[in-house]
């Protein structure tokens, strides 16, 4: 199955992550649909794709990362900013404890090395959470 977005492509919402997120879940075994997921998007200069990183999968209900993970393929590459995603296979897309934690903490290690952290998608069954669009980052 060919994916349907571009590396071109600009994302400047978490519309666009949503949708996204919903076509790589879409391609994946149907037994790893039901674990959690989490994608670092490192973009470039104009908000294009420059990588889509899985960069951990999870169980049923949690997904443990840290920033070193994340932002790894983002200094390698060079980024200028970053979006992280993750699916809650739940279909709930609103944010833990631990979500909102990390969240934080991925804002904060942006900061420190040069990298803007846009936002976080969390995906849910038809439906997204993006800390950016609810005023949280």
């Amino acid at each position: 199955m060919e994916l349907q977005f571009s590396k071109n492509e600009k994302v400047v919402s978490a519309k666009i992550v949503y949708e996204i997120v919903t076509e790589l879940l879409s391609i994946e075994d149907e037994l790893d649909r039901e674990k959690e997921h989490l994608w670092a998007i490192g973009l470039n200069n104009q908000h294009q794709i420059k990588y889509i990183d899985l960069v951990h999968l999870g169980t049923v209900n949690s997904c443990v990362c840290g920033p070193m993970e994340i932002y790894r393929r983002g200094c390698i590459k060079g980024v200028v900013s970053l979006i992280v995603a993750h699916n809650h296979p739940s279909g709930n897309p609103e944010p833990s404890f631990e979500d909102r934690k990390m969240t934080k903490r991925l804002k904060e290690a942006g900061e420190i090395l040069g990298i803007k952290f846009l936002d976080h998608v969390i995906v849910g069954q038809d439906k997204y959470y993006g800390f950016s669009d609810e005023g949280q980052l």
